[in-house]
């Protein structure tokens, strides 16, 4: 395939996407790309990753979607947290920063104002060898990305709501999804292993039962899973607290009462 075919069937590519489509290689691809970049075609993005500037357009003024962005800077890049979130439509707000899972040590960068935040994949998928557990392709303007699914999204966002804005971003967020596979939501939360994580989607679960019809089999499951002494969702800051004695959980007591809900 020729460079000026693959920059047409490409709207953001990887260095090593380009050589494997093209066969062009050491020299013959730093001069292609450079004679692409110096006529406008392509904007670099960061070291080995270009964004493919629209024809018409200039590369200082052409617009960049962030998302494909973030799911092109590896091959096995995973959009995840409250970027999935947005993704999926169930994000409170937006934010300016991107998140994404990769399995290499990667430096966060910022392009055009835009934050990029590498994640890595949790060691306990790592280890069992099921680090795509609960991620599916999706279809981003043509182009495809990969993005964890909504039952993986809800588990990570009460796992690291510090990701996600906090504790009323995150439960604004999660208000938006009306239906679950609960049993992908338990496979996700055992593969994990972590029982405080275990026993937050269960408590979330349970304020939630009837909006996300959760059956008591899968509380019990989560309730399995979950720790035997009591564990903080959060050690920081002095407020009240509450214990929540059938997840053995001490959460604070703003977020067990929900404060930003306006009083019906």
């Amino acid at each position: 395939m020729g460079p000026g075919t693959f920059l047409k069937q490409h709207k953001v590519f990887r260095v090593d996407q380009f050589e494997a489509a093209t066969g062009l290689r050491g020299s013959g691809r730093k001069a292609s790309l450079d004679y692409h970049r110096k006529r406008g075609h392509i904007l670099p993005v960061r070291r080995g990753l270009y964004w493919v500037v629209p024809p018409g357009s200039k590369p200082d003024v052409c617009p960049v979607d962030p998302f494909l962005i973030a799911g092109h800077v590896s091959a096995d890049a995973v959009l995840a947290c409250h970027s999935a979130l947005e993704l999926h439509g169930r994000a409170y707000s937006s934010f300016n920063e991107v998140q994404f899972l990769v399995s290499r040590n990667m430096r966060p960068f910022e392009f055009r104002g835009t934050q990029y935040r590498p994640l890595a994949v949790p060691p306990a998928l790592v280890r069992g060898g099921r680090k795509d557990l609960g991620v599916e392709a999706l279809d981003r303007s043509g182009t495809l990305i990969k993005v964890t699914e909504l039952e993986r999204c809800l588990v990570d966002a009460v796992d690291r709501p510090d990701l996600c804005g906090g504790w009323e971003e995150v439960w604004r967020s999660l208000d938006m999804i009306d239906y679950l596979d609960l049993a992908e939501v338990c496979r996700y939360v055992s593969a994990l292993g972590n029982a405080t994580t275990a026993a937050k989607t269960g408590w979330y679960l349970e304020e939630n039962r009837q909006r996300l019809m959760v059956d008591n089999d899968t509380l019990e499951s989560l309730r399995k899973l979950s720790p035997t002494s009591p564990h903080y969702v959060s050690r920081h800051g002095r407020e009240p607290t509450r214990f929540l004695a059938r997840w053995n959980l001490v959460v604070p007591a703003s977020l067990a009462e929900r404060n930003w809900e306006e009083p019906t």
